[in-house]
This record gives C-alpha cells, sequence and structure tokens, in this order.
C-alpha cells in the first residue's frame, strides 16, 4: 500500500439503503392479481352506471365506486411494499369488510334501499363473494407476514 491509500473492506461500505419489504411474493402475487382484477371491475360497473342511470340507483352506484378506490389503494399497498403499506394495506382491508358485511346486511335487510345491486351486495355474491373472503384472506396473509421472521 502506497502513502495515502486507505484500505477499503466490506465493513467500511456505507450501508445500502434498506428496501421496503415486498408484499407480492408468493400469495401475495395473487391477491394483487385478484384485488386488480376488482378494480378494473369495480371501476368500470361504476363508471358506466353512474354516467348512464345513476338517478336511478345513486347509492348503489356510488358504493360500487367507492368499492373500486379500495380496491386500487389495497392494489397500490401491496405493490409497492414496507411496512408502512402493509399496515395501510390491513387497515383497508378492515375498512373493506366492514363495508362489504354492512352492505351486505343492509341488502339482505332492507332490499328496497338498493334498487341496483352494488359490488358488496348479498356479501359479494354478484362476484362470487370475492368481496367477502378477499379482505379476509388478506389481512390473514398480511398479518402473518408481518409476523415471520426477516
Amino acid at each position: 500500500m502506497t502513502s495515502g491509500e486507505a484500505d477499503v473492506t466490506a465493513t467500511d461500505e456505507v450501508p445500502q439503503r434498506e428496501r421496503p419489504t415486498r408484499l407480492i411474493g408468493g400469495p401475495g402475487m395473487l391477491l394483487v392479481w385478484l384485488y386488480g382484477v376488482m378494480v378494473v371491475g369495480a371501476v368500470s360497473r361504476s363508471v358506466v352506471q353512474i354516467s348512464t342511470e345513476f338517478e336511478h340507483a345513486p347509492l348503489a352506484y356510488s358504493l360500487s365506486a367507492l368499492a373500486g378506490v379500495v380496491y386500487g389503494f389495497i392494489t397500490y399497498s401491496l405493490v409497492r411494499g414496507g411496512e408502512f403499506a402493509r399496515k395501510a394495506a390491513r387497515l383497508c382491508c378492515a375498512a373493506e369488510l366492514l363495508g362489504v358485511l354492512v352492505v351486505g346486511t343492509w341488502t339482505m335487510v332492507e332490499p328496497s334501499a338498493f334498487p341496483d345491486a352494488t359490488v358488496w351486495s348479498d356479501f359479494g355474491m354478484g362476484y362470487l363473494f370475492i368481496p367477502v373472503l378477499l379482505p379476509i384472506t388478506a389481512m390473514y396473509w398480511l398479518t402473518k407476514g408481518a409476523r415471520a421472521p426477516r
């Protein structure tokens, strides 16, 4: 070694910025795909219904649009990754499940309040019950992944 040169070792390197924990590995990729399909379904359905026949069932169509926004946020959070995104996705999945249960119960108890179906009507029966099963599965996976050793 000549004068002025420093001996650089691997421990002297500046640590790289920690990358966010990926949320879309394994089952997470299926969740992203399913939520992506739900975004397209809910948003496209609500756009058509709101633009063509909003006066027929404004509550139902507005709730379908809200469902699309919720699905979009969850999809974004899953793709983004990181602990904050995990917590945000879990919170949004809980809100989604609450919405599905409230709207599903409401459509069973007072069907006249919904002259037309929403994404969450009858607990998502029109969508093969995916709206009620998806948030439960996602919250389980997000919670399980948070406890897994890194």
